[in-house]
């Protein structure tokens, strides 16, 4: 098996010659993978091992926390080094502005993806950054309202309750219920918790703690009908499931290239519906803001970095081709297959419900008395397998999230090493 390349090996390859170069070491010999077969999902394993295959991840290690960072795949990674070598190599005015339409050809590719407008859609650096942007870009005064999910990333409820401390407005929680009481019981939680009072509404799709799926479309119906803005952070579900934003219409929605969508890191989306744009501010002034839509107001970033974008345009392209149907599919498979082994280990609490309707891809658990530091630290190194751990008192244990280039073998070898580390320690 090829040596992993180090940082002083990556740039004196790259100084070199570029992409071309870098991919001419034998460690990225892989990253020319063959071509889908045609046959597609239909063809089973074979197909889901070719997918494996775009991937330069050595084949034993097994990495399940998509929820967190996933790979990027070859073509992601030749379009990021193949674009950014190009502008070190020729800087001039001239050769950049060729960029401008391939940012363009990025926010296009991101609207066909989640079936909306290039009018209503910003290029940000991450989830993070996209619902800052919402908080930062609302005109919300003392008097105002913002009801927000408990279990919503720092990003989507830190931020709104650290804003609402400067500008007077008041932030009211819908508490997390664990196990996962159903969709009908948040429609009405979300309901009763708006006020006449109430200006935005902000909460998580699927969440990044124990993987609870929320029913976007219903809450945000509820919401649009009080004439209420809906904030949904897609962070956890943008690259798994099959996002449609015309059919669940929320006001706003964030994602991350670095997450499910198997892009580049550093790079993010944010929708913003086209009836919402007149309450937006601008967050920031500076140069080089998008050229239609609602980008030419917001996303005014100065300099940016156009090779991830064009890298973020391979990876919709990459997951387009698959199927985004197919993608959903295979990772809610996955998840189930995992929480079917892991469920009938001893003493194993379970916190992601098992069912399609609450859960998808994010399952957390319980391992026992385990410490689940060194847990996932022996699974690393004996086993060659990468979970997430979650630490304090509200549903600590593992978080395993596999994705589409995981495969059963690697659940099932993972169920195995739990198993064992169950009865003789870590």
């Amino acid at each position: 098996m090829a040596r992993p390349v180090s940082r002083r090996q990556f740039t004196r390859l790259f100084a070199a010659g570029g992409s071309a170069a870098l991919f001419a070491h034998p460690a990225w010999i892989r990253a020319a993978a063959p071509p889908l077969p045609p046959d597609g999902p239909a063809a089973g394993e074979a197909f889901w091992k070719n997918v494996r295959e775009q991937f330069v991840m050595p084949p034993d290690l097994g990495v399940m926390n998509a929820a967190n960072l996933c790979p990027a795949s070859s073509r992601v990674i030749e379009a990021l080094t193949r674009e950014t070598a190009s502008v070190d190599r020729d800087p001039s005015p001239q050769n950049r502005a060729r960029l401008t339409g391939a940012k363009e050809a990025t926010r296009a590719s991101l609207a066909d993806f989640l079936r909306v407008s290039p009018d209503e859609i910003v290029i940000t650096r991450n989830t993070s950054e996209s619902n800052n942007l919402i908080s930062n870009a609302l005109d919300l005064k003392a008097g105002d309202e913002v009801v927000i999910f408990s279990d919503n990333h720092p990003s989507n409820h830190q931020a709104w309750t650290a804003k609402a401390k400067r500008f007077g407005y008041s932030v009211a929680v819908v508490e997390h219920q664990n196990p996962h009481p159903g969709p009908d019981y948040y429609v009405d939680a979300f309901a009763k918790a708006m006020t006449a009072r109430t200006k935005v509404v902000a909460f998580t799709h699927l969440s990044n703690t124990v993987g609870d799926l929320f029913p976007a479309a219903e809450i945000c119906r509820r919401a649009r009908e009080r004439g209420v803005l809906s904030v949904l952070d897609g962070a956890q579900s943008f690259g798994l499931l099959d996002v449609d934003l015309r059919a669940i219409d929320p006001d706003f929605y964030s994602g991350s290239a670095h997450k499910w969508p198997c892009g580049a890191r550093e790079c993010g989306v944010l929708f913003i519906n086209q009836r919402a744009h007149e309450r937006v501010w601008p967050p920031s002034y500076s140069a080089y803001p998008g050229a239609v839509g609602i980008s030419k107001t917001v996303e005014g970033f100065g300099q940016r970095d156009e090779a991830t974008m064009i890298a973020f345009a391979e990876a919709l392209k990459f997951q387009s081709e698959i199927g985004r149907a197919a993608i959903e599919k295979r990772s809610r498979a996955l998840a189930q297959q995992l929480m079917a082994g892991v469920s009938k280990l001893d003493g194993v609490k379970m916190w992601t419900s098992t069912s399609p309707e609450r859960s998808a891809a994010v399952v957390s658990f319980l391992p026992a008395a385990l410490d689940t530091r060194k847990l996932a630290a022996a699974l690393y190194e004996n086993d060659r397998l990468a979970v997430a751990t979650r630490g304090g008192s509200d549903r600590s244990g593992l978080r395993v999230s596999p994705h589409f280039y995981n495969s059963p073998e690697e659940i099932d070898r993972l169920v195995t090493a739990l198993a064992g580390y169950l009865k003789s320690g870590v």
